[in-house]
């Protein structure tokens, strides 16, 4: 089976498109977001933090930059804490990434051409252990989107 891997810097376009860096806005929960990645950093900072809507705002390295400053106990979303990296964590992740495919229909197309094939996301080097999001459970998101999606479609 091919195997796709996923990253900005791809000459793959399906891989550039696939990636969180990807500069596909979105809405969730009535608060816009400029990318997936803006949202990741951005929920690391409370509501009501100076620089939370510009992070939400910013897209690819700059939004990874924002979060290199963050605490990295706790996510903030909808005016609650949940405990970062934890299964709550990534279920809004997963939110965030399935309203980016819902709402960008060249973003589904990419990841609908992907069908058939192993999606990885391997930068050269292993997960840092403070994540918010491991390789495995991002590969294992956009692949459960996929099928389902393939499957509606039928």
């Amino acid at each position: 089976m091919p195997v796709l891997n996923i990253g900005s810097k791809s000459d793959d376009w399906r891989a550039c498109r696939l990636s969180n860096f990807s500069a596909d806005a979105f809405v969730l929960d009535g608060e816009r977001m400029a990318s997936v990645e803006g949202f990741i950093q951005g929920t690391k900072f409370p509501d009501g933090h100076p620089t939370r809507q510009q992070i939400f705002q910013s897209v690819g390295v700059e939004a990874k930059r924002f979060g290199k400053k963050a605490e990295r106990k706790f996510v903030w979303w909808n005016g609650r804490a949940i405990s970062y990296g934890s299964p709550e964590h990534h279920e809004l992740i997963e939110r965030a990434i399935r309203a980016k495919f819902e709402q960008n229909t060249t973003a589904m197309d990419a990841l609908l051409a992907t069908r058939g094939m192993i999606l990885t996301h391997d930068l050269g080097h292993p997960d840092p252990p403070n994540t918010s999001l491991p390789a495995k459970v991002f590969c294992d998101i956009l692949t459960r989107i996929r099928e389902e999606t393939l499957r509606a479609r039928k």
